[in-house]
């Protein structure tokens, strides 16, 4: 199962080491302790959408064009059979699975039955993985 808040969290590191800016740069500007921040990146905390907003201005993007960049990949995700909701305990095979549609692909590794790691990639060049 894939979860928002490591999706959220992957889309702004993802953002953040694109602009090739450290956590405390980030976190500086947004007003947030370093290790909070990188929390959140780590989809380990649930942001508020005042914090989302402050860590979106930080990084000089709109909260908007993240969200759409979430909601992109969790509407394809949402295409996958078992990838948002919860799969069975019987053993799976390492299946890999693709989908894609003209800006945004996405594969699926499920290893086992609790862990899955989602590969996006957006026809920008960012490569994100989320591993759940």
């Amino acid at each position: 199962m894939v979860l928002l808040r490591r999706v959220i969290g992957d889309a702004l590191r993802a953002r953040r080491q694109g602009q090739h800016r450290t956590l405390r740069e980030v976190s500086t500007a947004a007003n947030v302790s370093l290790g909070y921040l990188s929390e959140i990146e780590r989809g380990q905390k649930e942001a508020s959408s005042e914090l989302l907003a402050a860590i979106c201005e930080a990084l000089g993007a709109r909260l908007s064009e993240v969200l759409g960049e979430v909601s992109d990949t969790m509407a394809l995700a949402e295409g996958m059979e078992g990838v948002l909701a919860p799969v069975s305990r019987e053993p799976v095979d390492a299946a890999v699975r693709k989908v894609a549609d003209g800006n945004v692909s996405v594969s699926v590794r499920q290893d086992s039955p609790l862990k899955a790691t989602l590969r996006t990639t957006r026809k920008r060049g960012r490569d994100v993985v989320y591993a759940a």
